[in-house]
């Protein structure tokens, strides 16, 4: 890439600097002080939380965590699984409440006020890649689920995360961490005092292999840096975040291949798949009273190479293609809250808006042979506007009952240039989605919630604009931009004594799951669908030494207007389990054990064939002498040798006469160690 030597040179450079000169905020860390895990779970939300399914997790729920992977901070969320069937460097698959989330088609997440997922992506709509976060920089997570609050709009109909970066670290950090199958990880961070506010600064580099046949040479690079500042009675920051990677990857592959000794479990077909991102951001953020503002800019260039299918489409050159992004993102918010009293009624009315325009220079896809290109399937130009308004109102009823109701309108503007002209076109959309709650603080220790909404996810307006096939050149029909979700829950909250548990019922329903395949670069027209769930959450540190915590979530997901006998989801995962206990018997010493479950999932409609569960156990050891920590994570413990993504298709290897319908997975990772040791200045 241009630069490429640079932008990681300057990144080592960051890192250096900061070990090097960065002094520390605050005392100094020695061995007289002890150090008090604080949970973000254990954060009181009974007179807080407008639903059952909202909370929020930070602090030492990130910092004794085993994590095998950075998408793996979103598994925090109760009943949310985060999976891979590609490389380190390639967004997650997500599942929630029956949705298989694709990279995040119907979750949405922001980072500092800045959304994550990407429209009109060239791999797939709402594309959430979490590979820029750094970890240790996470202060909390605050999280939403359903279609329930106005204030957010795009690809939230089964929930929303919001990170929140540390304005300044409680020490610096430098790290050094290995493991098997060439793992290596640097990080450097800090905090201090700079012309009256307070600088954050981070580098991050992280190499690995992999423990598959085919070495992955992932080589990650990260740098962040905050300014933050409280001035005049106003709070304000602004953060810049780059990021760059690469890397080969072993993607998913057909069961028959290793039944048969073609290769081994840990095998390939290809070995020329993966890819490279590069994402600059730049963003601020301030409140003034009760005026909150924020803006941003990010510039994005990503690339990636697969091959599902292998020769079943092309029998001389295979079905190796790439996906191609590369765009400017500017947007804003802008909220204003006042509160109120009315006929002895308290309450607060908020208003606001947001505004985001993509212009996507580089969108394509294009047939491949060892990553040269021999074919264009489609190469566009998209420009994307959207302008969204909210008004939201709560009140307390009584002392005890709360009530909140929104409204919220957003509006779509689009012009896609294809390179196949009757492919190009414009056109708007809008939509307006409603909001409705209740909560009761039945006691002091229990709260119910009832909730009502409406949501929506956006479309790639590349299938809006669509015409004809651009593989077959034969007419298709677009689709619409936005397409509505209605969903409704009830729910009750306990916290005493430590505990703190919830359980949820939800309904939601989506007008159609229709979306752009980014593999294929047309348009899979699906049918409307309706979930019913169930999910139940706990966290409880009976002593100030030890915390358990566990969730748990059923969801029955059908199409609807179908034959029951073709009416399954696929990958609508039905039930998830996870749960961890962290112990801390001695002071210097803290141990967790972490288990995630997932459950089969029907991979076609007519539920002939399903997925295998899936059950990884992770266990971390983190020993304290003083300014330094020692860490052992043990990543899945026993050696699961499960699939961690399962689909159903088909495909053609060397030497088939015809393309085969087959199940096609990715492993588990095998067992593997690692170890780190972190300076804490």
């Amino acid at each position: 890439m241009p630069g490429e030597f640079q932008f990681r040179w300057a990144t080592l450079v960051l890192a250096l600097t900061v070990l090097a000169t960065a002094p520390a905020r605050g005392e100094p860390v020695s061995d007289d002080v002890d150090e008090i895990m604080v949970f973000g779970r254990a954060i009181e939300q009974i007179g807080r939380a407008r639903a059952g399914s909202e909370g929020v997790v930070g602090y030492s729920d990130f910092e004794r965590r085993p994590l095998s992977r950075v998408g793996e901070l979103m598994e925090v969320i109760p009943g949310l699984i985060a999976t891979q069937h590609s490389g380190t460097g390639k967004a997650n698959q997500y599942f929630l409440r029956g949705f298989n989330l694709d990279h995040g088609t119907d979750f949405a997440a922001f980072f500092d006020g800045t959304p994550i997922n990407f429209r009109t992506h060239g791999h797939g709509q709402g594309y959430l890649d979490l590979n820029f976060i750094i970890p240790e920089l996470t202060e909390r997570l605050e999280f939403r689920k359903g279609p329930y609050y106005a204030d957010v709009g795009d690809f939230t109909a089964a929930g929303t995360a919001a990170f929140k970066t540390y304005d300044t670290l409680p020490h610096a950090i430098g790290q050094a961490a290995f493991g098997q199958n060439g793992y290596r990880r640097g990080l450097a961070a800090a905090s201090f005092g700079l012309a009256g506010g307070d600088m954050l600064l981070a580098g991050e580099t992280v190499f690995y292999d992999n423990p598959f046949d085919l070495d992955e040479d992932l080589e990650k690079y990260n740098a962040f840096a905050k300014y933050s500042r409280r001035q005049a009675g106003a709070d304000w920051s602004v953060s810049f975040s780059a990021y760059d990677a690469s890397w080969t990857s072993t993607d998913q592959v057909p069961l028959r291949a290793i039944e048969s000794g073609l290769i081994p479990r840990l095998g390939f077909i290809d070995p020329d798949l993966g890819g490279e991102t590069t994402r600059l951001s730049l963003s601020g953020e301030t409140t003034v009273g009760n005026l909150s503002l924020s803006a941003y800019a990010l510039y994005y260039d990503f690339a990636l190479f697969s091959n599902f299918t292998y020769f079943a489409g092309d029998p001389v050159n295979g079905d190796e293609f790439e996906q191609r992004d590369e765009r400017i993102m500017l947007g804003g918010t802008a909220s204003y809250s006042q509160p109120f009293t009315l006929a002895g009624t308290a309450g607060s009315i908020r208003l606001g808006t947001d505004l985001r325009y993509d212009d996507i220079f580089n969108i394509g896809l294009f047939n491949t042979v060892g990553r040269t290109r021999i074919n264009t399937v489609r190469d566009d130009e998209v420009q994307e506007l959207s302008v969204g308004a909210f008004a939201e109102l709560e009140v307390a009823l009584t002392d005890r009952l709360r009530a909140s109701a929104g409204l919220r309108g957003d509006f779509f503007t689009y012009d896609v240039t294809s390179s196949l002209p009757q492919n190009s076109g414009d056109g708007t959309d809008g939509i307006v989605t409603p909001t409705a709650g209740l909560a009761w603080r039945a006691t002091d220790h229990i709260e119910l919630y009832a909730n009502y909404g409406q949501g929506f996810h956006s479309n790639d307006v590349r299938g809006a604009a669509i015409s004809i096939d651009p593989i077959t050149l034969l007419p298709t029909d677009p689709v619409d931009v936005l397409v509505r979700a209605e969903g409704a829950e009830v729910g009750a909250r306990l916290e005493r004594n430590g505990l703190s548990a919830t359980l949820v019922g939800f309904w939601l329903t989506l007008d159609s799951e229709l979306v752009f395949v980014g593999d294929a670069g047309t348009t899979e027209p699906n049918d409307g669908s309706r979930r019913f769930g169930v999910e139940f959450n706990a966290f409880w540190r009976p002593a100030d030494w030890i915390a358990f915590d566990a969730t748990a979530a059923y969801t029955d997901a059908r199409f609807k207007n179908v034959p029951a006998s073709a009416d399954r989801i696929p990958q609508a995962v039905e039930n998830v389990f996870g749960g961890g206990i962290t112990v801390q018997p001695i002071e210097p010493f803290t141990a967790t054990l972490r288990v995630r479950r997932f459950g089969e999932a029907p991979l076609v409609e007519d539920a002939g064939v399903f997925s295998e569960p899936t059950t990884v156990v992770n266990l971390g050891f983190y020993y304290d002498l003083g300014p330094a920590q020692l860490s052992l994570d043990v990543l899945n413990l026993f050696d699961s040798e499960d699939a961690d993504i399962t689909y159903f298709f088909e495909s053609q290897l060397p030497g088939e006469a015809v393309p085969v319908p087959d199940i096609h997975l990715h492993p588990v990772e095998p067992r593997q160690v690692r170890g780190a040791i972190t300076i804490r200045f």
